[in-house]
C-alpha cells in the first residue's frame, strides 16, 4: 500500500499527496465502489465518476493542492443558488 501511494515520493508535499489519495480512497472511493456493484448486481445501470475541477470559489479559502473537495460537484450541477444562499 506504502509504494502505491507514497513510493516515489521525493518531498514532502508528495508524501501528503499520497496520504490525502490514500485516505480519499478508504473513506469515499472504497465504499463508493462497493454500492455500485450492489446496484449492479441487481441489474441496474452504474455510472462512477470522479470530479476534479478546482472551483474558482475555492481560492483563497482551501489550499492550492486540493482539487475539489466533497460535494464541490453540487454548484456545478445545480447552479449558484446552491452557493448564494438566497435560495
Amino acid at each position: 500500500v506504502y509504494k502505491e501511494y507514497m513510493g516515489d515520493a521525493e518531498s514532502p508535499a508528495q508524501v501528503r499527496d499520497g496520504l490525502l489519495d490514500a485516505m480519499g480512497d478508504v473513506f469515499f472511493v472504497v465504499s463508493a465502489v462497493e454500492v455500485a456493484r450492489y446496484h449492479r448486481d441487481a441489474g441496474n445501470p452504474v455510472f462512477f465518476y470522479e470530479f476534479q475541477h478546482r472551483p474558482s470559489s475555492a481560492e483563497g479559502v482551501v489550499p492550492a493542492f486540493v482539487k475539489a473537495d466533497h460535494g464541490a460537484e453540487i454548484a456545478f450541477v445545480f447552479g449558484k443558488p446552491f452557493l448564494a444562499g438566497d435560495v
